[in-house]
């Protein structure tokens, strides 16, 4: 799967990709809307990919049952609509409208058409945004079994969107098309712990969200602050648990460029735009970072601060 690149006023937007998909594999981007849009724009070839684009309807006054029965008929698939009932979990709601489900159940049914399509590739759209618990269960399930015979490419703004079914996941922004590094968090627990005891250099951060942990290269990082005991490492707005105290972070990172702005706070150097001068005594940094991040600055680290800047 191939995407061109992309100019606005002259400046790279959105890189060339190349996405070398297989079966039994699913693939999430994590980008912006913008983003999201000039990608399914470049996939025009309907007989190689089924596009399901966030916000999609469905027939309002079919019942479930109705449609499923119309959607294996236009399809011309061989199932039967009552073990398709069971296998979709909704058996129960068969008599019922589309209308007349809940908002979360009804893009779940429409979701169902993914399962449908004759393409070898399904390129979905934020498919689990919309759904409750129960039913994002029912699509990843779904999606798992899917994966054993079609490429998948999910694009979300959301990283806990992409865990739930991704075996690669990348980031799209302003800073290019990186590969995130997550791995299992049972299985690398073992691994991280073996090579603090080694004392071997990290060149990654671990940080953790839900079952997984997930890597970042330093330069990927905004900032880091300490709240309540916790660490949190920031990254292109979201933030993700850090099992380590501020202080070996800050012995990790003093040579990608990191600075101890605040006994709370790490930053990083390369993602500082301006120094703002509240008050005499009241200082903060605001970072380059596409959201409108600001970090405190302590006034005991200003001139240490000017010294790194040569200002």
């Amino acid at each position: 799967m191939q995407f061109q690149p992309v100019y606005d006023d002259g400046e790279l937007f959105l890189p060339k990709i190349e996405l070398n998909m297989t079966g039994n594999q699913s693939i999430g981007i994590i980008t912006d809307l913008k983003r999201k849009q000039l990608l399914l724009n470049q996939l025009p070839d309907r007989s190689q990919y089924y596009i399901f684009r966030a916000g999609q309807n469905e027939y309002m006054r079919l019942t479930v049952e109705e449609l499923i029965t119309f959607l294996i008929k236009v399809t011309e698939r061989n199932e039967r609509a009552d073990l398709l009932m069971d296998y979709f979990a909704l058996k129960e709601e068969r008599k019922v409208q589309i209308k007349d489900l809940s908002s979360s159940r009804r893009m779940y049914v429409t979701l169902l058409r993914v399962f449908f399509a004759h393409q070898p590739a399904l390129v979905l759209e934020e498919p689990y945004f919309y759904l409750e618990e129960q039913d994002r269960r029912h699509l990843k399930r779904i999606l798992d079994d899917l994966s054993k015979e079609k490429q998948i490419l999910i694009l979300t703004s959301n990283l806990e969107d992409a865990l739930i079914s991704c075996d690669a996941i990348y980031r799209l922004n302003e800073s290019g098309f990186l590969q995130l590094d997550i791995r299992d968090s049972e299985e690398d627990k073992q691994e991280v712990q073996e090579q603090d005891r080694a004392n071997i250099t990290l060149q990654k951060i671990y940080t953790k969200r839900n079952d997984k942990v997930i890597l970042f290269n330093p330069p990927e990082i905004d900032f880091i602050e300490s709240v309540d005991g916790s660490i949190l490492v920031h990254v292109d707005g979201e933030n993700y648990d850090c099992a380590l105290t501020l202080t070996e972070l800050e012995q990790r990172l003093l040579n990608f460029g990191f600075f101890r702005c605040h006994r709370s706070y790490l930053v990083n150097l390369q993602k500082v735009r301006e120094i703002i001068t509240w008050t005499k005594n009241s200082y903060s940094l605001r970072l380059n970072t596409g959201k409108d991040a600001v970090v405190p600055l302590s006034r005991s680290k200003l001139h240490e601060l000017k010294a790194l800047l040569n200002l």
